[in-house]
Protein backbone atom coordinates (compact mmCIF):
# COMPACT_ATOMS: atom_id res chain seq x y z
CA UNK A 1 0.00 0.00 0.00
CA UNK A 2 2.95 2.03 0.80
CA UNK A 3 4.49 1.55 -2.26
CA UNK A 4 1.53 2.32 -4.40
CA UNK A 5 0.85 5.78 -2.88
CA UNK A 6 4.22 6.99 -3.38
CA UNK A 7 4.59 6.19 -7.27
CA UNK A 8 1.59 8.70 -7.84
CA UNK A 9 3.97 11.23 -5.59
CA UNK A 10 6.91 10.87 -8.04
CA UNK A 11 4.78 11.16 -11.36
CA UNK A 12 3.06 13.76 -10.04
CA UNK A 13 6.31 15.96 -9.20
CA UNK A 14 7.93 15.01 -12.20
CA UNK A 15 5.24 16.31 -13.89
CA UNK A 16 5.73 19.80 -12.28
CA UNK A 17 9.30 19.74 -12.53
CA UNK A 18 8.56 18.91 -16.68
CA UNK A 19 5.97 21.77 -16.69
CA UNK A 20 8.72 24.30 -14.70
CA UNK A 21 11.36 23.16 -17.02
CA UNK A 22 9.10 23.91 -20.16
CA UNK A 23 7.82 27.24 -19.00
CA UNK A 24 11.43 28.64 -18.24
CA UNK A 25 12.41 27.60 -22.02
CA UNK A 26 9.25 29.38 -23.35
CA UNK A 27 10.14 32.62 -21.19
CA UNK A 28 13.62 32.26 -21.97
CA UNK A 29 12.31 32.36 -25.80
CA UNK A 30 10.15 35.15 -25.79
CA UNK A 31 13.00 37.13 -23.47
CA UNK A 32 15.53 36.49 -26.10
CA UNK A 33 13.09 37.47 -29.44
CA UNK A 34 12.57 40.72 -27.54
CA UNK A 35 15.42 41.33 -26.90
CA UNK A 36 16.81 41.31 -30.53
CA UNK A 37 13.88 43.29 -31.74
CA UNK A 38 15.23 45.95 -29.99
CA UNK A 39 18.11 45.36 -31.12
CA UNK A 40 16.98 45.73 -34.98
CA UNK A 41 14.54 48.57 -33.95
CA UNK A 42 16.94 51.68 -34.49
CA UNK A 43 18.52 50.16 -38.08
CA UNK A 44 14.92 50.26 -39.26
CA UNK A 45 14.23 53.56 -38.59
CA UNK A 46 17.62 54.69 -40.38
CA UNK A 47 16.43 52.51 -43.05
CA UNK A 48 12.64 53.78 -43.22
CA UNK A 49 14.12 57.58 -42.78
CA UNK A 50 16.49 57.15 -45.70
CA UNK A 51 13.69 55.72 -48.27
CA UNK A 52 11.61 59.19 -47.30
CA UNK A 53 14.42 61.58 -47.34
CA UNK A 54 15.48 60.22 -50.62
CA UNK A 55 11.70 60.84 -51.55
CA UNK A 56 11.32 64.36 -50.80
CA UNK A 57 14.75 65.10 -52.88
CA UNK A 58 13.35 63.29 -55.92
CA UNK A 59 9.79 65.47 -55.31
CA UNK A 60 11.98 68.71 -54.80
CA UNK A 61 14.28 68.05 -57.69
CA UNK A 62 11.13 67.86 -59.53
CA UNK A 63 9.67 71.27 -58.80
CA UNK A 64 12.88 73.04 -59.20
CA UNK A 65 12.92 71.79 -62.67
CA UNK A 66 9.37 73.15 -63.43
CA UNK A 67 10.50 76.39 -61.83
CA UNK A 68 13.62 77.30 -63.84
CA UNK A 69 11.63 76.20 -67.41
CA UNK A 70 9.04 78.71 -66.18
CA UNK A 71 11.22 81.63 -65.44
CA UNK A 72 13.23 80.99 -68.95
CA UNK A 73 9.87 80.84 -70.76
CA UNK A 74 8.75 84.29 -68.88
CA UNK A 75 12.78 85.71 -69.35
CA UNK A 76 12.27 85.56 -73.27
CA UNK A 77 9.45 87.40 -73.48
CA UNK A 78 10.56 90.48 -71.55
CA UNK A 79 12.25 93.33 -72.55
CA UNK A 80 15.79 93.61 -71.95
CA UNK A 81 15.68 96.47 -69.60
CA UNK A 82 13.30 94.28 -67.14
CA UNK A 83 16.59 93.04 -65.45
CA UNK A 84 18.40 96.05 -65.22
CA UNK A 85 19.63 98.60 -62.89
CA UNK A 86 20.33 102.44 -63.20
CA UNK A 87 22.75 104.64 -61.46
CA UNK A 88 22.42 108.05 -60.82
CA UNK A 89 24.78 110.51 -60.59
CA UNK A 90 25.05 114.13 -59.78
CA UNK A 91 27.27 116.95 -59.94
CA UNK A 92 27.07 120.52 -58.94
CA UNK A 93 29.71 122.86 -59.97
CA UNK A 94 29.98 126.64 -59.35
CA UNK A 95 33.05 128.79 -60.83
CA UNK A 96 33.74 132.24 -59.97
CA UNK A 97 36.36 134.50 -61.43
CA UNK A 98 37.68 137.45 -59.85
CA UNK A 99 39.74 139.85 -62.31
CA UNK A 100 42.20 142.42 -61.63
CA UNK A 101 41.69 144.98 -63.67
CA UNK A 102 40.89 148.82 -63.81
CA UNK A 103 38.51 148.80 -66.12
CA UNK A 104 36.48 146.38 -68.75
CA UNK A 105 37.03 147.23 -72.37
CA UNK A 106 36.85 144.87 -76.00
CA UNK A 107 40.59 144.01 -75.61
CA UNK A 108 39.71 142.55 -71.74
CA UNK A 109 36.48 140.82 -72.70
CA UNK A 110 37.95 139.16 -75.72
CA UNK A 111 40.85 138.32 -73.49
CA UNK A 112 38.94 136.92 -71.15
CA UNK A 113 37.20 134.59 -73.52
CA UNK A 114 39.67 133.45 -75.34
CA UNK A 115 40.79 131.84 -71.76
CA UNK A 116 37.94 129.03 -71.66
CA UNK A 117 36.70 130.17 -68.27
CA UNK A 118 32.71 129.80 -68.39
CA UNK A 119 31.80 131.13 -64.69
CA UNK A 120 28.35 130.48 -63.36
CA UNK A 121 26.28 127.79 -62.02
CA UNK A 122 26.02 124.40 -63.85
CA UNK A 123 24.00 121.09 -62.76
CA UNK A 124 24.47 117.82 -64.20
CA UNK A 125 22.58 114.71 -63.65
CA UNK A 126 23.70 111.31 -65.29
CA UNK A 127 21.48 108.16 -65.30
CA UNK A 128 23.77 104.95 -66.47
CA UNK A 129 21.97 101.99 -67.18
CA UNK A 130 23.56 98.20 -68.12
CA UNK A 131 22.21 96.27 -70.78
CA UNK A 132 22.97 92.68 -71.06
CA UNK A 133 25.93 93.06 -68.98
CA UNK A 134 28.08 94.81 -71.33
CA UNK A 135 26.52 97.27 -73.00
CA UNK A 136 25.85 100.52 -71.69
CA UNK A 137 22.99 103.57 -71.97
CA UNK A 138 24.00 106.71 -70.65
CA UNK A 139 21.33 110.05 -70.49
CA UNK A 140 22.62 113.35 -69.18
CA UNK A 141 20.26 116.30 -68.02
CA UNK A 142 22.06 119.46 -67.96
CA UNK A 143 21.30 123.03 -65.81
CA UNK A 144 23.31 125.94 -66.31
CA UNK A 145 23.22 129.30 -65.75
CA UNK A 146 25.29 130.73 -68.31
CA UNK A 147 24.87 134.18 -69.60
CA UNK A 148 22.05 134.56 -66.94
CA UNK A 149 21.83 136.20 -63.04
CA UNK A 150 19.55 133.16 -61.71
CA UNK A 151 21.64 130.32 -62.34
CA UNK A 152 19.00 128.21 -59.82
CA UNK A 153 16.06 128.75 -61.40
CA UNK A 154 17.13 127.25 -64.67
CA UNK A 155 15.29 124.22 -65.75
CA UNK A 156 17.12 120.81 -66.38
CA UNK A 157 17.19 119.71 -70.31
CA UNK A 158 18.58 116.65 -71.78
CA UNK A 159 21.77 117.53 -72.89
CA UNK A 160 23.51 113.93 -74.36
CA UNK A 161 22.05 110.35 -75.16
CA UNK A 162 25.05 107.78 -75.32
CA UNK A 163 24.99 104.34 -76.33
CA UNK A 164 27.78 102.58 -75.56
CA UNK A 165 27.89 98.30 -77.51
CA UNK A 166 30.36 96.36 -76.84
CA UNK A 167 30.66 93.36 -79.55
CA UNK A 168 33.36 91.68 -78.30
CA UNK A 169 36.62 92.19 -76.28
CA UNK A 170 38.03 94.15 -79.35
CA UNK A 171 35.66 95.89 -80.93
CA UNK A 172 32.77 97.71 -79.28
CA UNK A 173 30.23 100.84 -81.27
CA UNK A 174 29.45 104.10 -79.78
CA UNK A 175 26.25 105.84 -80.84
CA UNK A 176 26.01 109.63 -79.70
CA UNK A 177 22.16 110.29 -80.26
CA UNK A 178 22.53 113.82 -78.93
CA UNK A 179 24.58 116.23 -77.29
CA UNK A 180 28.17 114.37 -78.75
CA UNK A 181 31.60 115.62 -78.18
CA UNK A 182 35.22 114.77 -79.22
CA UNK A 183 35.43 113.62 -75.34
CA UNK A 184 32.78 111.33 -75.49
CA UNK A 185 34.59 109.30 -78.01
CA UNK A 186 37.90 108.62 -75.84
CA UNK A 187 37.72 105.52 -74.23
CA UNK A 188 41.25 106.27 -72.24
CA UNK A 189 40.50 110.02 -70.89
CA UNK A 190 43.19 112.88 -70.10
CA UNK A 191 44.11 114.89 -67.41
CA UNK A 192 44.81 118.46 -69.27
CA UNK A 193 43.44 117.72 -73.07
CA UNK A 194 43.60 120.30 -76.12
CA UNK A 195 40.80 122.54 -76.96
CA UNK A 196 40.01 119.96 -79.38
CA UNK A 197 38.08 117.59 -77.03
CA UNK A 198 35.39 120.10 -76.22
CA UNK A 199 33.94 120.69 -79.41
CA UNK A 200 30.15 120.30 -80.22
CA UNK A 201 29.77 117.57 -82.97
CA UNK A 202 26.20 116.85 -82.59
CA UNK A 203 25.07 113.16 -83.61
CA UNK A 204 26.58 110.18 -84.59
CA UNK A 205 28.50 107.29 -84.58
CA UNK A 206 31.54 105.81 -83.99
CA UNK A 207 33.80 102.39 -84.08
CA UNK A 208 36.53 101.77 -81.70
CA UNK A 209 39.09 98.82 -81.81
CA UNK A 210 41.80 97.72 -79.70
CA UNK A 211 44.53 95.69 -80.36
CA UNK A 212 47.32 94.83 -77.66
CA UNK A 213 48.12 98.55 -76.58
CA UNK A 214 47.03 100.47 -79.35
CA UNK A 215 43.25 101.94 -79.52
CA UNK A 216 41.70 103.22 -83.03
CA UNK A 217 38.59 104.86 -83.04
CA UNK A 218 37.14 106.28 -86.35
CA UNK A 219 33.65 108.61 -85.96
CA UNK A 220 31.19 110.27 -88.64
CA UNK A 221 28.95 113.18 -87.31
CA UNK A 222 26.09 115.61 -88.05
CA UNK A 223 26.51 118.92 -85.97
CA UNK A 224 23.44 121.13 -85.24
CA UNK A 225 24.25 123.45 -88.60
CA UNK A 226 24.77 120.48 -90.73
CA UNK A 227 28.27 120.26 -90.67
CA UNK A 228 29.50 117.00 -91.02
CA UNK A 229 32.78 116.05 -88.84
CA UNK A 230 34.73 113.12 -88.95
CA UNK A 231 36.94 112.63 -85.91
CA UNK A 232 39.80 110.04 -85.43
CA UNK A 233 41.83 109.06 -82.62
CA UNK A 234 45.07 106.80 -82.12
CA UNK A 235 46.29 106.21 -78.83
CA UNK A 236 49.36 103.93 -77.99
CA UNK A 237 50.37 102.59 -74.61
CA UNK A 238 54.20 103.42 -74.12
CA UNK A 239 54.44 101.38 -71.13
CA UNK A 240 52.06 100.83 -68.33
CA UNK A 241 51.68 104.77 -66.96
CA UNK A 242 52.54 106.22 -70.78
CA UNK A 243 50.91 107.18 -73.52
CA UNK A 244 50.62 108.81 -76.47
CA UNK A 245 47.29 110.34 -78.59
CA UNK A 246 46.66 111.58 -82.29
CA UNK A 247 43.36 113.22 -82.22
CA UNK A 248 42.44 114.85 -85.80
CA UNK A 249 38.93 116.06 -86.62
CA UNK A 250 37.81 117.60 -90.35
CA UNK A 251 34.27 119.22 -90.62
CA UNK A 252 33.01 120.14 -93.98
CA UNK A 253 29.37 121.96 -94.56
CA UNK A 254 26.82 120.43 -96.34
CA UNK A 255 25.57 122.21 -99.59
CA UNK A 256 22.72 124.98 -98.56
CA UNK A 257 20.75 127.42 -100.68
CA UNK A 258 20.48 129.46 -97.30
CA UNK A 259 22.11 128.89 -93.51
CA UNK A 260 18.98 127.36 -91.90
CA UNK A 261 18.46 124.93 -88.55
CA UNK A 262 16.02 122.22 -89.57
CA UNK A 263 15.76 120.62 -85.82
CA UNK A 264 18.06 118.22 -84.93
CA UNK A 265 18.43 114.53 -86.92
CA UNK A 266 17.67 116.14 -89.74
CA UNK A 267 20.03 116.22 -92.53
CA UNK A 268 19.47 117.25 -96.23
CA UNK A 269 21.54 115.25 -98.66
CA UNK A 270 21.43 117.86 -101.74
CA UNK A 271 21.96 115.14 -104.05
CA UNK A 272 19.95 116.83 -107.03
CA UNK A 273 20.87 119.84 -107.02
CA UNK A 274 24.02 121.78 -105.86
CA UNK A 275 23.05 125.50 -106.44
CA UNK A 276 23.84 126.78 -103.16
CA UNK A 277 26.90 128.48 -101.67
CA UNK A 278 29.58 126.15 -100.03
CA UNK A 279 30.89 127.47 -97.16
CA UNK A 280 34.67 126.64 -96.12
CA UNK A 281 35.63 123.74 -93.95
CA UNK A 282 37.81 123.19 -90.71
CA UNK A 283 40.74 120.99 -89.58
CA UNK A 284 42.41 120.33 -86.32
CA UNK A 285 44.87 117.74 -85.22
CA UNK A 286 46.54 117.32 -82.09
CA UNK A 287 49.31 115.24 -79.90
CA UNK A 288 48.98 114.58 -76.79
CA UNK A 289 51.50 112.93 -74.31
CA UNK A 290 50.95 111.82 -71.14
CA UNK A 291 52.56 109.86 -67.77
CA UNK A 292 51.36 108.83 -64.75
CA UNK A 293 54.40 108.97 -61.86
CA UNK A 294 52.29 107.43 -59.28
CA UNK A 295 48.46 106.95 -58.47
CA UNK A 296 47.68 110.62 -58.07
CA UNK A 297 50.61 112.80 -60.03
CA UNK A 298 50.51 113.54 -63.74
CA UNK A 299 52.51 115.18 -66.30
CA UNK A 300 51.67 115.88 -69.38
CA UNK A 301 51.04 118.06 -72.71
CA UNK A 302 49.83 118.62 -75.73
CA UNK A 303 50.09 120.57 -79.00
CA UNK A 304 47.35 121.64 -81.39
CA UNK A 305 47.33 122.65 -84.86
CA UNK A 306 44.02 124.02 -86.51
CA UNK A 307 43.28 125.37 -89.80
CA UNK A 308 40.33 127.11 -91.15
CA UNK A 309 39.64 128.64 -94.73
CA UNK A 310 37.68 131.33 -93.51
CA UNK A 311 40.34 132.79 -90.74
CA UNK A 312 42.37 135.54 -91.81
CA UNK A 313 45.32 133.46 -90.47
CA UNK A 314 45.07 130.20 -92.19
CA UNK A 315 47.05 128.36 -89.51
CA UNK A 316 46.87 128.02 -86.13
CA UNK A 317 48.85 126.59 -83.34
CA UNK A 318 47.53 126.21 -79.81
CA UNK A 319 49.83 124.15 -77.00
CA UNK A 320 49.63 123.38 -73.21
CA UNK A 321 51.71 121.69 -70.25
CA UNK A 322 50.56 120.69 -67.40
CA UNK A 323 51.98 119.07 -63.51
CA UNK A 324 49.34 118.07 -61.25
CA UNK A 325 49.59 116.28 -58.20
CA UNK A 326 45.52 115.48 -56.67
CA UNK A 327 45.25 112.45 -54.40
CA UNK A 328 41.45 111.56 -53.62
CA UNK A 329 41.88 112.00 -49.50
CA UNK A 330 44.56 115.20 -49.46
CA UNK A 331 45.66 118.11 -50.29
CA UNK A 332 46.36 118.54 -54.22
CA UNK A 333 48.26 121.05 -55.84
CA UNK A 334 48.68 122.01 -59.62
CA UNK A 335 50.39 124.20 -62.49
CA UNK A 336 48.99 124.65 -66.37
CA UNK A 337 50.74 126.80 -68.58
CA UNK A 338 49.22 127.37 -72.46
CA UNK A 339 49.49 129.47 -74.83
CA UNK A 340 48.58 130.16 -78.27
CA UNK A 341 51.83 130.88 -80.40
CA UNK A 342 53.76 133.40 -78.82
CA UNK A 343 51.18 135.98 -78.62
CA UNK A 344 48.86 134.91 -75.92
CA UNK A 345 50.23 133.03 -73.10
CA UNK A 346 48.71 131.67 -69.71
CA UNK A 347 49.72 130.52 -66.75
CA UNK A 348 47.68 128.89 -63.99
CA UNK A 349 48.48 127.86 -60.37
CA UNK A 350 45.58 126.04 -58.11
CA UNK A 351 45.49 123.76 -55.25
CA UNK A 352 43.03 121.33 -54.12
CA UNK A 353 40.69 120.57 -51.46
CA UNK A 354 39.20 117.80 -50.30
CA UNK A 355 35.68 118.98 -48.17
CA UNK A 356 35.03 115.42 -47.31
CA UNK A 357 33.63 112.60 -50.15
CA UNK A 358 31.68 114.04 -52.39
CA UNK A 359 32.83 118.11 -51.48
CA UNK A 360 36.04 119.53 -53.92
CA UNK A 361 37.33 123.55 -53.41
CA UNK A 362 39.69 124.20 -56.23
CA UNK A 363 41.28 128.07 -55.50
CA UNK A 364 43.63 128.90 -58.43
CA UNK A 365 45.62 132.11 -60.05
CA UNK A 366 45.84 132.87 -63.02
CA UNK A 367 48.11 135.46 -64.93
CA UNK A 368 46.90 135.94 -68.57
CA UNK A 369 48.52 137.92 -71.40
CA UNK A 370 47.21 138.39 -74.69
CA UNK A 371 48.71 140.61 -76.80
CA UNK A 372 49.26 144.20 -75.15
CA UNK A 373 46.39 142.82 -72.52
CA UNK A 374 47.81 141.83 -69.51
CA UNK A 375 45.92 141.05 -66.24
CA UNK A 376 45.59 138.55 -63.17
CA UNK A 377 42.78 137.24 -61.62
CA UNK A 378 41.72 134.96 -58.90
CA UNK A 379 39.47 131.94 -59.52
CA UNK A 380 37.37 130.02 -57.12
CA UNK A 381 35.55 126.67 -57.95
CA UNK A 382 33.64 124.23 -55.79
CA UNK A 383 31.94 121.23 -56.79
CA UNK A 384 29.21 118.26 -55.11
CA UNK A 385 28.78 115.02 -56.42
CA UNK A 386 26.21 113.00 -54.99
Amino acid sequence: MVSEKIEPLGFVVDKLKDFTKSTQDFANGVLHNIGLSRRRHPIEILKRLQRDAFSDIMKLRDRQDKVERLLSFKSSKVSPLAETSTRVKGEIEVLGLLLMIDRIHEENQDAISRTGIKTGINSKFTFETTIREKDTLKAEFVATDRGQFDGLSTPLSLGKVVFDAKINEWCSLTTVLLGGRCSDLMKQGVTNGPPLLNQDIGSGISLTMTKSNVIGTLAQFVGPTHWLSTFGQVVYQLSGSTKVLLLGINQVPKFLGQDGFLGPMCLPIGVFRHDGIRRAGARSVALVLESELDSSTRVGGWVEMNRSDTDTVPYGTRWGVSVCDLPEDDFGWGLRVGGSAFERFEVEVFSQMNLGEKCLLQPSLVFVVDGSTKFPAFMMKSSWSF
